[in-house]
């Protein structure tokens, strides 16, 4: 037995605490809005005998703009608290402040350390991010889940056609997916299982099974490719998935079930083969590379027309385009422009596609566009690492600052996750439950993109349990699969994975099939069809127990959340609003753990572990082998 004892409440710890005030509310986060003015209250032990506690507050440009001293407001225990009041004055935007501590020892900086505060000899910068919300908060998708749909391979329909050059694989659950001989190596993507959004359709009863509240949908603009991220005309959704009849009827059919779909922005740049460049000429267009006369022209950037043009990531067939040209721009945000086309429609939001290439006028633009038709609509963006501060091309974004995006694609989560559940690492997932979660304003946190996986990745089960794809050529990686002790061990890991995600702060995302049991390696072998009838029936179940979860519980939709305990062998976190408080509990060790509480619980679910509930006992006693969901009563 490994004992851990926790007693939920907690007390403050002994080596200090920063928190944060915002008008009468207290918030656990480094981010406010402009409205009230800002105060922030320092916890720290008595025995330092603080003399003078100064707040020196930096702009992005680290020039000096507020030094606070600190007012000492009361006692609590062994510690004093001091609060720090800023002027309402800061305009939305990324700060940085510093304590500094006159005491019986010298001076002392305070250094956030994960979820603690620290105390040295050397200054220490912590980032403070002002917003300024303009527009309401995406909450018909808050408390449930988000389900990432590849729509060619997840269900199919006969209401679809085929469309010239297309080459159709007859069989679904075992067909071979063309792969180009090395990663980078030309390949058509032209081949096609299928899937459509009348597939989709039909398959909804089983999508909000699993307590869905969004469907986001790889790109459905009309294209050549499978995958359809080389877009040839932005106003019309491809024949072969159905047309816009089809996502008409799919919007609506959703929404009878409290469903929104997030369409993908691809919006930097389009397909060669398209009717804005129209390179070979298949569109009636006059495309920017038949002349320089073409409307489109300006769009694009030619270093030496026809044949020399500036590419996303130097693909020939992928050229780009500028949004911030005033055409371009008039043309996806503008009266009747693509923004507005698809907003008027129904939609629920949009997933931007490398966000970090566009501009954040044109960002804020397609918001302000979005927004025009449904108030509550989401604009998500693909970014890679922390969106608070995140600097791209040389220029600090301001996706979080009040007019942009409503959150961004969790990917640190996934790292630090899958590194906890495989390599018992701690350091990747302390950053993104602590800096990622605390940097973001908490609208943004409980609407925060999580995933572990997308079209981009290898399959989570995969990463879970399955032989390195390093040194490994497509040939091979396309029969690789697990044994059935790696896929036993990796199925164990993933629904540990899934309740972490599914009970941290933002909407947990799935990638069709991974619920299933769908295994693979990088692209296209992550883009597999949906296993229809061959599902892993208890990976499901675990996924629809979340599901069912999270939107009959309304802590998972905004409530506050503290990180308890994290170690190579547990991670423990609550969720608390109201008189409810659930806690999360996972054993990363080999050997059974004992957790006692102080309080009396409801055991929700658990993955591998006996429950132990003595009711007349003083302290209620768990033994866990894996993970566990525990309910309060405070």
């Amino acid at each position: 037995m490994n004992p851990l004892s926790l007693s939920l409440g907690g007390s403050i710890p002994p080596i200090g605490t920063l928190t944060y005030r915002h008008g009468k509310k207290y918030s656990y986060t480094r981010s406010f809005s402009t409205a009230e003015r800002i105060c922030i209250k320092f916890t720290a032990p008595r025995v330092l005998g603080i003399d003078t506690a100064v707040v020196h507050c930096y702009d992005d440009e680290n020039n000096v703009i507020a030094v606070v001293n600190g007012l000492w407001v009361n006692s609590y225990g062994a510690n004093d608290v001091y609060k720090f009041s800023l002027s309402n004055t800061l305009k939305p935007g990324l700060y940085f402040y510093t304590v500094e501590l006159s005491c019986c020892c010298g001076t002392l900086y305070a250094h956030q350390v994960a979820n603690e505060v620290h105390f040295e000899n050397t200054s220490s910068n912590i980032q403070l991010t002002v917003s300024d919300f303009k527009y309401s908060a995406p909450s018909d998708i808050y408390g449930g889940i988000i389900y990432h749909i590849f729509v060619d391979r997840f269900a199919k329909s006969g209401k679809a056609s085929k469309k010239p050059g297309a080459v159709i694989v007859d069989d679904w659950s075992e067909g071979v997916p063309e792969y180009p001989e090395y990663p980078g190596a030309f390949l058509r993507n032209n081949t096609f299982w299928g899937g459509n959004l009348w597939g989709i359709i039909d398959k909804l009863p089983y999508i909000s099974s699993l307590g869905v509240t969004a469907i986001y949908l790889s790109p459905i603009f009309e294209s050549a490719s499978n995958h359809k991220y080389d877009t040839a005309d932005y106003m019309s959704v491809d024949s072969m998935f159905g047309g816009d009849k089809a996502l008409r009827a799919l919007i609506k059919e959703a929404k009878k079930r409290g469903i929104s779909i997030i369409l993908d922005g691809v919006f930097n740049h389009t397909g060669s083969d398209s009717m804005y460049f129209n390179r070979y000429g298949n569109y009636g267009s006059c495309g920017a590379y038949q002349s320089a006369e073409s409307p489109y022209y300006t769009w694009y950037n030619f270093t030496d027309h026809p044949d020399k043009y500036t590419c996303w990531w130097g693909i020939e067939i992928l050229p780009r385009i500028n949004p911030d040209n005033p055409s371009c721009r008039e043309y996806f945000v503008g009266k009747d422009g693509v923004i507005e086309r698809y907003a008027r429609m129904g939609i629920g939001g949009i997933r931007l596609d490398v966000v970090d290439e566009l501009s954040d006028e044109f960002v804020s633009s397609i918001k302000a566009a979005l927004t025009k038709y449904n108030h509550s609509a989401v604009l998500y963006g693909e970014v890679w690492e922390d969106g608070s501060n995140k600097i791209a091309y040389g220029t600090r974004k301001r996706y979080y600052l009040g007019s942009e995006l409503d959150g961004v694609m969790n990917y640190p989560l996934r790292t630090g996750i899958i590194e906890y559940l495989c390599q018992s690492k701690t350091e990747k997932l302390t950053y993104a439950l602590t800096d990622i979660i605390n940097n973001a304003p908490k609208r943004i946190r409980d609407a925060q993109m999580n995933l572990l996986g997308t079209h981009d990745t290898e399959r989570i089960l995969t990463v879970l349990g399955g032989i390195s794809s390093r040194g490994k050529s497509n040939a091979e990686l396309r029969v690789m699969r697990m044994n059935d002790t790696e896929r036993t061990n990796a199925v164990a890991r993933l629904k540990a994975a899934y309740t972490i995600l599914a009970t941290l702060p933002g909407i947990p995302t799935i990638f069709y099939g991974d619920e299933a049991g769908l295994e693979g390696y990088g692209d296209p072998f992550n883009r597999m069809p949906y296993p229809w009838g061959n599902e892993r029936r208890d990976l499901v179940e675990h996924y629809q127990k979340l599901g069912s979860l999270r939107r009959s519980s309304k802590v998972y939709k905004d409530s506050e959340f503290a990180l308890i305990h994290l170690d190579e062998k547990a991670l423990i976190f609550s969720r608390a609003k109201g008189k409810s408080a659930y806690v999360t509990v996972f054993n990363n060790s080999d050997d059974p753990m004992e957790i006692s509480f102080t309080r009396k619980f409801t055991a929700l679910i658990n993955v591998g572990g006996g429950i132990l509930y003595p009711k007349n006992a003083e302290v209620y006693r768990t033994s866990i082998d894996s993970e566990i969901l525990f309910k309060f009563r405070r």
